[in-house]
Parts: C-alpha cells; sequence; structure tokens
C-alpha cells in the first residue's frame, strides 16, 4: 500500500503539473469554428480589416506538413498588424521582432476549421518599458477577431 509520505508527495506532483499545463494554456488564444475552411479564412481576413489591422501576408504551411508525412491541405498563417505600430516598437526593441507582426495560425480539423495565436500577454513581461496596455489591446483584438470569424457562420 501507499504510505502517507507518497500520497502527499504524489497530490503535491499532481497539483504542480495541473498548474504548469494551465499557465501553458493561458499562453495561446484559440477557437474552434464550425465554418469550412475557405469560408473561415475569408471572414478571418475580413475580421482582422474590422478591428483596424492590415493583412501583411497570407504563408501556406501545409505544402511543408505533406513532405513531413502529415494529411492536410489547409493550413495557413496569417500576418497582420499595424504598420506605424510595429515600425515604432520594432525600431527601438529589435528583440521583439519575432512577434511581430501578430500572427494566427488556420488549420482545417475533421469537419471544422481551429483558429490559434499567441496571447501577447504572454511575452509582454520580456518588455517591462513597452505599455502593458499594448499587449492588452492585442490581446482583446485577437479575441475580437476570434469572436467576428466564429459570429459569421
Amino acid at each position: 500500500m501507499f504510505t502517507k509520505g507518497y500520497l502527499i508527495r504524489a497530490t503535491f506532483l499532481i497539483s504542480l503539473l495541473s498548474a504548469s499545463f494551465f499557465a501553458q494554456a493561458e499562453e495561446l488564444i484559440m477557437s474552434r469554428v464550425t465554418q469550412t475552411f475557405p469560408e473561415t479564412m475569408v471572414n478571418l481576413q475580413s475580421a482582422i480589416i474590422k478591428t483596424g489591422y492590415k493583412i501583411s501576408r497570407v504563408q501556406r504551411v501545409d505544402i511543408g506538413l505533406t513532405k513531413s508525412g502529415f494529411k492536410t491541405d489547409k493550413y495557413r498563417v496569417v500576418f497582420f498588424g499595424k504598420p506605424e505600430e510595429i515600425n515604432m516598437l520594432s525600431n527601438n526593441h529589435i528583440d521583439l521582432i519575432p512577434y511581430l507582426p501578430l500572427k494566427i495560425s488556420i488549420f482545417s480539423e475533421n469537419n471544422e476549421t481551429i483558429l490559434i495565436s499567441n496571447n501577447p500577454l504572454s511575452f509582454s513581461g520580456m518588455y517591462n518599458d513597452i505599455p502593458k496596455a499594448i499587449f492588452n489591446r492585442w490581446r482583446d483584438d485577437i479575441n475580437t477577431i476570434f469572436k467576428l470569424t466564429k459570429n459569421a457562420e
């Protein structure tokens, strides 16, 4: 049988792992949409523009995935932002460049389309001299984009 000390350590380990899981979950913003991939892609791009951003490019990812053995033909990354804001921030913070422009991954899974983005708040702590309001706005705007895309169903 298990000793009392073993049970305490096991309980502690499970709670530690659970806390770690939930902390990681906050790093992503995700939405599941029942529209087809093409419809969702159109609605996503429209929502990005309605929210005041410009789309800088759409990158196909499915070619590399297919070559690696994955079966998907519908996987894209949509890059977007406000050019003046991106230029100002990247000029002052070269280490922020990998996070800019903002990105939303879109892919098809079964009969649904999935939208995923990094939560900008997850990397805001690395930039104490950038107002947290900017990261909060980005997070709120991504959530708005996801809601607009989903509500266009």
